[in-house]
């Protein structure tokens, strides 16, 4: 009986977990989504940019992946092990994971790491846009909510 209960409610986190990354993806510039069972992707024109992956391949890890400059996702795999890893297939090609399935999640990192992912998908116009966005919200003291 508890098992039922306890697998429930891991479901019902893990929608909610991937409910927040897509809400922190799509709060971006020109930002698009698509849903594919055990994974979501992405993207800023055409390029992906994250993807939330959900026991994807089979490896019981709930995690969002990002791009990252030149070496950073081996450094952070290897400094945070419990928290970061090279996803399969993606891991060689400069992208690490940050793992959402071990407690509590630090959602102001994860939102950190989405968007320096974003910064080195989006095209120019749109990180002036988002760097305009920051700046306004640094003089004003609270978090700008405008659209896109």
């Amino acid at each position: 009986m508890r098992r039922g209960r306890g697998a429930s409610s891991g479901r019902l986190r893990a929608r909610g977990t991937r409910e927040r990354v897509t809400a922190l993806c799509l709060a971006l510039p020109h930002t698009r989504h698509e849903d594919r069972g055990d994974h979501a992707i992405y993207r800023v024109r055409g390029k992906v940019f994250a993807y939330y992956l959900d026991n994807h391949h089979g490896d019981g890890i709930v995690s969002v992946c990002v791009k990252a400059e030149l070496g950073e996702n081996r450094d952070r795999a290897r400094l945070a092990p419990l928290l970061y890893y090279l996803p399969a297939h993606i891991g060689a090609r400069g992208w690490y994971g940050m793992r959402l399935d071990r407690g509590r999640v630090a959602w102001r990192e994860v939102a950190a790491i989405i968007e320096r992912s974003y910064r080195l998908a989006a095209p120019r116009g749109y990180v002036a846009k988002l760097d305009a966005v920051r700046s306004e919200e640094r003089r004003v003291g609270k978090e700008c909510r405008s659209r896109w």
